[in-house]
């Protein structure tokens, strides 16, 4: 069914439902039974509607190579980037809220593909006056075929293209797989400078870009009348201004995960003792007051529909869904699925 040999990948590696649900509604608009596709994957389509499941990753190659092959579209991988485009748009949003320039999002774009699964990342790497986003997949011999390099470059110019205030333009982008009979659609989106069996999978602009102001959204006029990202501890006292500061750079900071007293003591230009005695002086910590802002933050997030509970879980720092459900249900005595259902 697959050119990738089952012991090449590890057994471990698996990816959530999302991207098999993204692939089997092209499937269905193209007109394929997908019965037919989920039984020959070995898929039972109710599974991909248990929260938090998680699938190996071989059903997501097998899958894919099934739907490219019933097909017969070589450009496949092109419209499940987009559908995954559009899917992630809200995320993208609140991306926007804790990142001040592009630069800022790069730092966080590799783990943003966490919340697909264990299929690779994708690095940014200088290149003279360009910066290089490097598509590296944990699987190598995907590299010499197109529906998962096209899938990432496709999705990675489309959100680099949209969460700026000015376009990041692609100068010129690189592809591991051989040339392609037909370039159109391939040209529509990346642009013509277009170079095939290369070493790595990228798309290149300038370095200028780098300081790109991020676009911020204005909740205020949101239907909900919910406030902006950087309103979220409004309510805290106005005059305790390290406070005030520590917890929207803490929050600013969560996505990346690894939120240290020496980063945010840096950040807010103190020392990691100074800032340790002038939170024993309110009686609190420092891993008291990340645990305030990720159970508050937590809350507004929940109070979205539209973003994922594994969405929620990266926004907050988290390495899984699981850990996170976790520390909510200490929290808040109930599952963020729970609390939901309220």
């Amino acid at each position: 069914m697959t050119d990738f040999p089952d012991q090449s990948i590890n057994s471990s590696w698996s990816v959530y439902a999302a991207p098999l649900i993204t692939i089997l509604q092209i499937a269905e608009q193209l007109g394929l039974n997908q019965n037919s596709l989920l039984v020959a994957v070995g898929l039972d389509v109710k599974e991909l509607s248990i929260p938090d499941r998680r699938f190996p990753v071989m059903i997501y190659y097998r899958l894919y190579e099934a739907v490219a092959k019933e097909s017969n579209d070589p450009d496949i991988a092109l419209s499940v980037g987009r559908i995954n485009y559009l899917k992630g748009l809200n995320f993208q949003l609140y991306m926007s809220t804790v990142c001040k320039s592009f630069r800022d999002y790069l730092n966080l774009m590799p783990s943003t593909l966490k919340l697909r699964g264990d299929l690779g990342e994708i690095r940014a790497h200088r290149e003279g006056e360009l910066v290089e986003l490097c598509w590296e997949p944990l699987l190598l011999g995907t590299q010499r075929k197109r529906f998962l390099t096209d899938e990432m470059l496709s999705v990675s110019v489309m959100i680099i293209n949209s969460i700026c205030i000015m376009p990041v333009k692609v100068v010129k982008v690189h592809f591991t797989y051989p040339k392609p009979k037909n370039l159109v659609n391939l040209e529509i989106l990346f642009g013509t400078n277009l170079s095939f069996d290369q070493p790595k999978s990228s798309i290149f602009f300038h370095r200028d870009c780098l300081d790109f102001p991020m676009l911020q959204q204005d909740y205020q006029g949101a239907p909900d009348h919910s406030h902006p990202f950087q309103a979220f501890f409004e309510d805290e006292d106005p005059s305790d201004e390290l406070l005030f500061s520590l917890k929207q750079s803490i929050a600013q900071y969560l996505p990346e995960g690894d939120v240290t007293i020496d980063k945010l003591a840096s950040k807010l230009n103190v020392s990691r003792r100074t800032l340790q005695r002038r939170l024993s002086e309110r009686n609190t910590s420092f891993l008291n007051v990340l645990q305030e802002v990720r159970s508050q933050v937590a809350l507004r997030y929940l109070a979205d529909d539209r973003l994922a509970i594994t969405e929620i879980a990266f926004l907050l720092g988290y390495a899984d869904q699981g850990s996170f459900s976790s520390a909510f249900k200490g929290w808040h005595g109930v599952s963020p699925r729970d609390y939901r259902r309220k």
